[in-house]
């Protein structure tokens, strides 16, 4: 059974917020981390703190030759792939629908569902029996959101991508899962929020109150570990501050 510490994961968008809090997490329990974002001096920044076990490459997840040299790095920095975490994304608040331009609706949905079904189908070849991906999904994509009417539809998207590839990926092995977490301190949620919004930010969940990234990134670790979830398959697993899965 393999060990987290024997593991080679790629992250994307893991540049700040989720991201970065996953990759620190898997690289202080001993894997060898690539991350990847569209950034470069700030995922050269995180990934310098993070440490030796942590490599960054500069890429866009809705370019193909960018997928490529994600996965090519990652590979040369662990010597093969076990942990894909599908996790770069695209946010922007509206207030109505009509606020949403075809080229704002094609960034959302390129980036966050189709970088994940490609990224995915990209790194597959590398992907052996034991292996993992998991999806970042969101309470949005369980609830809805009115004011993310965009990134939520991509949101419920990805869990039913996830339970879908989940099925399709069973006889060879590879399980998929997906963490969908409430409100949580990233640069993606509060950034084009007034600041009375931001003031409010997650005090509408049970705990009132919203959540770190570090907070989050242990799921990530859990499902990949096989010592931990070597029997689960196919779930969305919410870390929303909420009592109930939504």
């Amino acid at each position: 059974m393999r060990a987290i510490k024997d593991m080679s994961v790629l992250v994307t968008g893991g540049g700040s917020g989720i991201g970065e809090g996953t990759a620190r997490h898997f690289a202080a329990a001993g894997a060898k981390v690539t991350i990847s974002g569209r950034r470069p001096e700030k995922i050269s920044e995180v990934a310098k703190s993070i440490g030796p076990l942590c490599r960054a490459v500069v890429g866009d997840v809705t370019v193909q030759g960018d997928r490529e040299a994600m996965l090519a790095a990652a590979v040369e920095h662990g010597g093969k792939l076990d942990v894909l975490v599908n996790n770069a994304a695209f946010q922007e608040h509206a207030e109505s629908i009509e606020d949403i331009s075809d080229e704002r609706l094609h960034e959302t949905l390129d980036t966050n569902i189709g970088g994940y079904f490609r990224m995915t189908r990209s790194a597959l070849p590398y992907l052996s029996e034991g292996a993992s991906i998991i999806n970042t999904g969101s309470v949005v994509g369980l609830r809805g959101s009115a004011r993310l009417l965009d990134y939520a539809s991509t949101k419920g998207a990805i869990h039913a991508f996830t339970k879908s590839l989940a099925s399709n990926l069973l006889e060879r092995g590879i399980r998929v899962n997906a963490v969908a977490p409430g409100p949580v301190w990233t640069p993606l949620n509060p950034a084009d929020a007034p600041p009375e919004q931001v003031a409010e930010f997650g005090k509408n969940t049970d705990m009132k109150r919203a959540a770190h990234p570090e907070e989050l990134s242990p799921a990530f670790v859990f499902l990949a570990a096989p010592c931990c979830a070597s029997y689960i398959t196919g779930i969305v697993l919410p870390v929303t501050g909420r009592i109930g899965a939504i």
